[in-house]
């Protein structure tokens, strides 16, 4: 085990016993789905001329674009990676 492997598990049993000592998810996790919205009503209406709906509106299709092209380019790296491994003749 590398360095960084070895460092990365400790990590991650450290996010695993942060979380299981977390009695209010949602509440946890408020400040980064405000911080997150914030940041795509900003991309959609950065001189602040729309209204509060209008910005709602296009921040919300800002958002699905955002995670529909994340989705889009997370297929292609999953069909690469079969590609390659049957390519090298590994199973995939």
């Amino acid at each position: 085990m590398t360095e960084s492997d070895y460092a990365s598990a400790i990590a991650s049993i450290a996010a695993h016993e942060s979380w299981a000592q977390t009695p209010n998810r949602t509440e946890r996790t408020a400040p980064a789905r405000e911080a997150a919205w914030k940041r795509f009503e900003a991309l959609v209406d950065p001189d602040g001329k729309m209204t509060p709906k209008q910005r709602a509106k296009a921040a919300e299709n800002a958002r699905l674009a955002h995670f529909k092209r994340m989705a889009l380019r997370s297929a292609a790296a999953r069909a690469a990676r079969k590609a390659a491994a049957k390519a090298s003749g590994g199973a995939g």
